[in-house]
């Protein structure tokens, strides 16, 4: 009995469809793990390259070896001062503490901007709050004061600390959910504000969502302003994170100076099941063995060069070295000048802002685990004209085609920095 070829060659184009279909899939669940948006279920398929590049997505680069990418022009604020009526007569103060790493610093400042203007209250410059009992620094220990409070100048007043006549005690505590909506301020941070007069203002995170929203709110322009353009390092934390970026591409002379940050935390990814569930065996995060077979079956050379974010070496990343020699964590490419006070102290919130900040500046951004840091550090990616996000899949063939993992925040320009960039 004969074979028909056509049979054979739709079976092939077949099997091809599902296993893409498989692919996207994956991408997209990991993009949404916590919160999936109604309507969002679909997502995009590329045919080719080409289909990327035209929507001006992405650009691959024509002068480095391997699938790089290119930066595209950076997106303007769609927001603009003359957008903001000037502020009343300050009444109140508005309390909070930054906790928990930049990538909650981000959505913690940008809330407490909205909540403040809102109120027409006076915003305290908040301190920093590590993980341990009674570790706390000052603002300007890690961000630039200055830089904040012009940022926000006839947007929200803001003090430096409180009047000494009003204690701390006296302020009454209040949650908002992030992203926090002009409903939820009249309804349950309103009436406390009016009743105390002062408030100490905690944000928690019902959900790792940072898509954009159909839905226009008089507060976006200002969440917008908190989010992306209130603050920046100071001046040694930045030139620490300056000199290790460029001891990174002096390691890249090969792929002209171009380098791939990696969120790979070994201690995280042996506290969270990074095993696949449901239909698409999709994961919420991969080991060093499964993003060094990525990143190779995607096209990146053995001689590419890879920062972690892990802060000290650990065996278990010895694979990923094995097939990419060039692998570095913070110990190799900081000054060792510098060690002293932002790698070997027992506090860790130094290296969680430079890790924040080399992850947003790198040619390539990897992340091997989902979550708050890598939706922030995509924001500020996108923000800054870096769309060049992978997000990381189990890939059955032996090779494929980079633009198919490009992150859905950037393939389906869903990141809720669309809304704030134009």
């Amino acid at each position: 009995m004969g074979v028909d070829l056509r049979q054979v060659v739709a079976g092939i184009l077949t099997l091809t469809m599902f296993v893409m279909l498989g692919q996207m899939i994956k991408r997209d669940h990991f993009d949404s793990l916590q919160d999936k948006l109604p309507g969002d279920g679909e997502d995009a398929h590329f045919e080719s390259v080409n289909a990327i590049e035209n929507d001006g997505l992405v650009k691959l680069s024509k002068r480095s070896k391997g699938p790089w990418m290119e930066d595209i022009q950076e997106l303007k604020p769609c927001w603009s001062r003359t957008d903001f009526d000037e502020i009343e007569q300050s009444r109140g103060y508005v309390t909070f503490s930054l906790t928990n790493g930049p990538e909650y610093h981000v959505s913690q400042i940008a809330d407490a901007v909205v909540v403040a203007r809102y109120l027409t209250a006076t915003l305290v410059l908040p301190d920093i709050r590590g993980s341990k009992p009674g570790d706390v620094r000052n603002f300007e220990d890690i961000y630039d004061v200055d830089k904040f409070m012009k940022s926000l100048d006839g947007i929200v007043k803001v003090a430096k600390e409180l009047p000494n006549e009003i204690s701390i005690r006296d302020l009454a505590a209040v949650k908002v959910p992030n992203r926090v909506t002009e409903d939820h301020i009249v309804e349950s941070v309103e009436p406390v504000f009016k009743s105390k007069g002062n408030i100490r203002l905690a944000t928690y995170f019902p959900s790792v969502n940072m898509r954009k929203t159909a839905q226009k709110s008089s507060v976006d322009s200002v969440a917008c302003l908190g989010m992306f353009g209130t603050f920046e390092l100071q001046s040694e934390v930045l030139e620490v994170v300056d000199s290790m970026i460029e001891r990174l591409r002096t390691l890249s002379r090969k792929s002209n100076g171009k380098f791939i940050a990696v969120d790979l935390r070994v201690e995280i990814l042996e506290n969270k099941n990074c095993h696949g569930s449901g239909s698409a065996r999709a994961k919420s995060c991969y080991n060093a063995q499964e993003i060094a077979l990525f990143l190779r079956k995607v096209g990146f050379d053995t001689d590419t060069t890879i920062y972690l974010t892990q802060s000290r070496w650990d065996n278990s990343l010895g694979v990923l070295r094995d097939i990419f020699p060039k692998t570095y964590t913070k110990e190799s490419v900081m000054p060792d000048e510098k060690k002293g006070k932002f790698l070997e102290s027992e506090d860790s919130e130094f290296e969680k802002v430079i890790d924040f900040h080399i992850c947003s500046q790198s040619d390539v951004f990897v992340p091997a685990i989902s979550g708050l840091f890598y939706a922030n550090v995509a924001g500020k990616r996108i923000a800054s004209g870096k769309p060049q996000i992978l997000v990381p899949a189990d890939i059955p063939a032996t090779s494929a085609a980079i633009t198919n993992y490009l992150s859905p925040y950037v393939a389906k320009r869903n990141h809720l920095a669309y809304s704030c960039f134009c």
